[in-house]
């Protein structure tokens, strides 16, 4: 036997699997952060992709600002804004001139932001800091895009001098990854360009760790060229949030130099789909609710057979989460109709709703949690255990033989295949 210890919550719980029917754990592949994250970030500024530093295109009296699309974690957010702020500083430029845009993520436009007290430090002092609210009096047009969507930037941004993205980059559920042009759309655009640019989400080709021919990258990156970002700050982080990696300079190439440097983390390679897949998001906060837990389900879906079982390791200490998330469950019922009402009003609920049930259709899912078997089943169409034993059994019961494979931190695993069966 081979005995398995998954996050759940703040503690673990044991899987015991038979030698002969486990095939292994993945998750992101280790790798150290960076001895002195500020001095990367600086020598990223230094040595940007494919563009001047900025040290040689800043001039003091420049108006310019910082679209910032918060990484959830302040030590983050700060890592970026302070080394940005010192390196024009450097060029002349006065912490006056500088404003600071934070951005809309749509999968969490509940969530609170970073507050503002996390980012008052004296190396920020006097640097303007405002939340983007994608109203349509903060908005300018700046074109359309060839997927049909009408731009709207934040005014602020478009009529600043010199124009700066910071992010991180990190797999996406729909855009592949965050960061780059992610800073201007949905970052900084006006709520009509979010929504449009949202529906391309349930396009098959919008998956993690995926940007070609995947329309809402491409979206987002004519977006960003057309709000005419002069450079962009980006960095890449491991699993446990520590920056390994910065690649500063121009709008596509450095956020492609990430994207292809953070495949090497989050990118597992796969034999084959097996029969049954334990999946933990990471314990907390990664499962504090049905509606975080569920962010990963669709990467594992990847190694599963048809008819084969996810078994969801979550213990959703407070419930299902979202609203959206409940009601497009209960009351849409299929696959279909939470499409159709996606493509009339995207809401980060409703999307995560449509992975769940696109995933229903193809597999099972045993959720091992502290949810009411109620809303388990009754609302999410998930079977449960009170176990992840008692789950391997209910999943072994019809499938003789069953190989099985345990993915961890699943939101940020992508499991790759080896060749395509």
């Amino acid at each position: 036997m081979v005995d398995i210890w998954l996050p759940y919550g703040r503690t673990e719980v044991c899987l015991r699997i038979a030698t002969e029917s486990f095939l292994g754990t993945i998750e992101p592949n280790e790798t150290r952060g960076a001895d002195n994250p500020r001095e990367e970030i600086q020598r990223s500024l230094k040595e940007p992709v494919r563009t001047r530093p900025l040290l040689e295109t800043v001039k003091p009296g420049d108006r310019i600002s910082i679209a910032l699309k918060g990484a959830e974690d302040p030590s983050s957010d700060l890592a970026l804004l302070e080394s940005a702020v010192k390196e024009l500083n450097e060029a002349g430029a006065r912490n006056e001139d500088i404003t600071v845009l934070r951005g809309i993520d749509p999968l969490r436009m509940d969530a609170s932001k970073t507050t503002t007290q996390s980012l008052s430090v004296d190396s920020l002092k006097g640097v303007t800091i405002l939340d983007h609210t994608g109203e349509p009096e903060d908005s300018v047009y700046v074109g359309q895009t060839s997927f049909g969507t009408k731009v709207y930037i934040n005014r602020k941004f478009v009529e600043s001098k010199i124009k700066i993205l910071a992010g991180v980059v990190e797999p996406h559920l729909y855009e592949g990854y965050s960061g780059g042009r992610d800073c201007v759309l949905p970052g900084i655009s006006g709520l009509e360009t979010l929504q449009h640019n949202l529906s391309l989400a349930l396009d098959p080709e919008a998956v993690p760790g995926l940007l070609e021919r995947n329309p809402v990258h491409e979206d987002m990156t004519e977006a960003a060229r057309l709000s005419g970002t002069d450079f962009t700050l980006n960095i890449v982080r491991n699993h446990r949030k520590e920056i390994v990696k910065a690649f500063s300079g121009d709008l596509e190439g450095a956020f492609l130099e990430a994207a292809k440097f953070a495949d090497g983390i989050y990118k597992v390679p796969v034999d084959r789909r097996v029969d049954m897949v334990f999946v933990s998001p990471g314990g907390f906060p990664y499962d504090v609710n049905l509606y975080e837990a569920c962010k990963g389900i669709g990467n594992a879906l990847e190694v599963v057979r048809k008819n084969g079982v996810i078994i969801l390791v979550a213990e959703c200490s407070e419930g299902y989460g979202e609203t959206d998330f409940h009601d497009s469950m209960a009351n849409l019922k299929d696959l279909k109709r939470i499409e159709n009402s996606l493509r009339k009003r995207f809401t980060a609920g409703g999307y995560i709703a449509y992975s769940l049930s696109r995933a229903l259709e193809r597999v099972e899912v045993i959720l091992v949690s502290t949810l009411p078997d109620y809303y388990a089943f009754e609302v999410f169409r998930l079977r449960t255990a009170k176990t992840v034993n008692e789950a391997l059994r209910q999943g072994s019961a019809t499938r003789k033989n069953a190989k099985v494979l345990v993915v961890l931190n699943s939101n940020i695993t992508i499991p790759v295949l080896r060749q395509r069966e």
